[in-house]
């Protein structure tokens, strides 16, 4: 069990002590029970913005022990503009990756996750709307979300995805049991870029990675911008990270390589 889901369940039991001894002896000072409250409510933030945690969901950030190569990873897309540009850059270092790809862009471009599905990649979910606050939204609302995003990808690629990362990588429990129940594994990340954010550097965003490079890791790069409104430094960034998995003698894989090797447990 991850320590932050061992955290808030030690917490909550703690609150609920609090409440017992309230009603069964004396209240607590408001102080005590303010200082609870709002610690209780950062625990439960802290799990609901970082996906890595594992708060809430089981969440696999990098390849089970022994595992080799790097898994390359891509959100937002697919891009028309983009997308093509990263699969050519692919191809030519002979590195498989992961697209995580929003629903309804999908609907709009079915060719490209048709190419890249016919390039070896493996096609996964990134939710259909892609919804800023997907993770404060009914389980009703979250399912339907999701199953017209497995629909959509299956309709065009033939398989059935198994993969899923949340919108800006944020859960809550209701995440969790929709997730549970298409047994969909959540995918999260060992090295990140922070190459989605408008005006970010290629230069700073190769060197933020490139340092994270080795077996095993999960690396977080988008070939689209969220709204399409600018471009993404990631494909620009994206030559010195494949020039660096050589220079380290690192094979680029799918991430569901990994999963039937243990990595469900990472």
């Amino acid at each position: 069990m991850p320590f932050a889901r061992a955290l808030l369940y030690a917490a909550s039991l703690g609150a609920l002590a609090l409440v017992a001894r309230s009603l069964l002896v004396a209240p607590v000072p408001m102080a005590v029970a303010g200082a609870a409250i709002a610690g209780y409510l950062a625990l439960v933030l802290c799990g609901v913005f970082f996906l890595g945690l594992g708060m809430f969901v089981d969440v696999v950030k990098r390849g089970p022990p022994g595992a080799r190569g790097v898994a390359l990873t891509f959100d937002d897309g697919p891009s028309p503009e983009h997308t093509p540009a990263v699969l050519a850059l692919l191809d030519e270092a002979c590195v498989k990756a992961t697209f995580f790809v929003i629903g309804r862009k999908a609907e709009a471009h079915p060719e490209l996750v048709r190419e890249i599905a016919a390039r070896g990649h493996a096609v996964a979910l990134h939710s259909h709307a892609h919804d800023r606050l997907f993770s404060l939204r009914s389980a009703r609302r979250v399912e339907r979300d999701l199953r017209q995003n497995l629909d959509v990808i299956e309709r065009i690629t033939g398989a059935r995805p198994t993969l899923f990362r949340p919108p800006v990588g944020h859960t809550s429990p209701r995440i969790a049991r929709v997730v549970d129940a298409l047994d969909l594994d959540v995918i999260g990340w060992s090295a990140r870029g922070f190459d989605g954010l408008a005006g970010a550097d290629p230069g700073r965003v190769a060197a933020r990675i490139i340092p994270g490079l080795r077996d095993g890791a999960i690396v977080l790069l988008h070939d689209a911008a969220e709204r399409d409104d600018h471009a993404p430094a990631g494909p620009l960034a994206l030559p010195r990270i494949l020039a660096a998995m050589e220079k380290r003698n690192l094979v680029g894989v799918r991430v569901d390589a990994w999963l039937d090797d243990g990595a469900r447990d990472a």
